[in-house]
């Protein structure tokens, strides 16, 4: 039976999808987790009321927070991801050869359990043999390695609830001590669009600031996402997303990609004036 979902993203503006049924529906130890499939954008990922990812888009959002980060450092052999449980990071990485390890933290096993199981489109990525799960929280999974990680990948929640710890200082610390010498750093760092977002990520980006010698930020455009425009944090202790692009590796990389390629990992990092004033 047909019916509208809100995405009450920002308690002033709703996201009315139409959906066609209700796929899944269950409570996780930590959180409302649904599955629908919608008319126009396919099957999506609501998590406690907010679009995670929908089939229509989610290659958008999972290019950028992989291609950006593996294109500009030379060699990512080990990476962390934390979050993603859907498996749409994990599917991307899957289709670089210089991967050698992926851990992937994930504090709710329903999201990996239920994304195998109605999202094939993301899940597919559960398959590399390369890829290693821990079901536990990843501000204390991150406490444990020093100096272990090429790469660092945060596909976090929103900072509420256990979301919260992924946001703080501590936990960016033991992520730069996490990373090699040369290690660098994605996250999703939410969107300039309403005030309270835009709070959160003055507050991240003064945070990494502290932390890592290259902060920069990247944008893309996600449709099913209330706000329309979403950043991501390249955080570096070494590589440049633009003078250290790997270009010739990327000409060489056997897969197609849906949106990234190389003229938007440029392009990307070319904010808009309202941005550039904020950061």
């Amino acid at each position: 039976m047909n019916y509208w979902f809100k995405d009450r993203y920002s308690p002033h503006t709703v996201l009315d999808i139409k959906i066609k049924k209700t796929l899944f529906k269950g409570e996780s130890d930590y959180q409302t987790i649904e599955i629908l499939e919608s008319h126009d954008f396919g099957r999506m990922l609501v998590l406690d009321g907010i679009v995670n990812v929908t089939e229509k888009d989610e290659f958008i959002y999972h290019e950028m927070m992989v291609h950006t980060p593996l294109f500009t450092h030379p060699k990512p052999g080990k990476i962390l991801v934390v979050g993603g449980g859907d498996g749409g990071i994990v599917r991307e990485l899957s289709k670089h050869p210089q991967v050698k390890q992926i851990d992937l933290v994930e504090i709710d096993p329903m999201v990996v359990d239920k994304s195998k199981q109605y999202l094939p489109f993301v899940g597919v990525g559960f398959k590399d043999s390369r890829l290693k799960i821990y079901f536990e929280d990843g501000a204390r999974f991150v406490k444990k390695k020093e100096k272990f990680y090429d790469v660092i990948i945060l596909d976090s929640p929103d900072p509420i609830g256990a979301g919260k710890r992924l946001f703080q200082n501590k936990f960016y610390e033991n992520c730069f001590r996490a990373l090699k010498k040369d290690g660098l750093l994605t996250a999703q760092s939410e969107t300039p669009t309403f005030k309270k977002e835009l709070r959160i990520m003055k507050s991240m980006y003064k945070k990494l600031n502290l932390i890592f010698p290259i902060v920069k930020t990247f944008t893309a455009n996600i449709p099913s996402y209330t706000s329309g425009i979403w950043c991501f944090a390249f955080c570096s202790k070494t590589y440049n997303p633009l003078k250290d692009f790997q270009r010739i590796k990327y000409d060489k990389f056997s897969f197609e990609n849906r949106y990234y390629n190389a003229a938007i990992h440029q392009a990307s990092f070319a904010l808009p004036n309202f941005l550039q004033k904020e950061f």
